[in-house]
């Protein structure tokens, strides 16, 4: 009798033995499902990141596009504004002339570089919304070393000759002697 009370208790160990792994193999296969859900939810999470991401940084420049667009049809009605009081004057003055042609030399380089720009910032728009960030998008250019910007002419260059200058008061004078000499 007590063999087989024996038995039975190794039948039933075994049982239950048998009963849990089987849940272990039901667990390990529901961990493998999931760790692959959850891979699959990291993977679509981060694309949809990189993706508000990209479109964020995109409206930032459209944004920025737009401020220069209309700083630069500001400044257009600006330099219209003066070209239309300088006409008078070139009676009276005749440089006023030159001014206004002066003028409209600025104007034409100024709407060059804005049209570059305005391209420019197009192109960043693209490859920002195309996901191409670091393989599109060309390097800023420095103000001083690049080709692509406009040269000014002699002209713009000489604008303070042809501007009124006022007469300094004694303490100005005093002030520029002094950091002449200091020089």
């Amino acid at each position: 009798m007590f063999f087989r009370k024996g038995e039975l208790l190794v039948d039933s160990l075994n049982r239950d033995l048998a009963c849990a792994r089987n849940k272990r193999d039901v667990l390990a296969s529901s961990v493998t499902t999931l760790t692959a859900q959850i891979a699959e939810l990291e993977v679509r999470l981060s694309a949809e990141t990189e993706r508000l991401q990209r479109e964020r940084a995109a409206s930032e420049i459209v944004g920025i596009k737009k401020r220069v667009r209309d700083r630069s049809s500001a400044f257009s009605t600006a330099i219209a504004g003066i070209r239309n009081a300088t006409e008078s004057a070139e009676i009276i003055v005749p440089e006023a002339r030159e001014l206004n042609e002066l003028l409209d030399v600025i104007a034409v380089e100024v709407a060059k570089a804005i049209d570059g720009l305005l391209s420019e910032l197009d192109l960043r728009i693209e490859a920002v919304r195309a996901g191409n960030v670091a393989s599109e998008l060309p390097q800023p250019h420095s103000l001083t070393g690049s080709a692509e910007l406009p040269q000014i002419s002699d002209r713009v260059h000489r604008l303070r000759e042809w501007l009124p200058h006022r007469k300094p008061t004694k303490e100005e004078s005093a002030e520029d002697r002094c950091n002449t000499a200091a020089a």
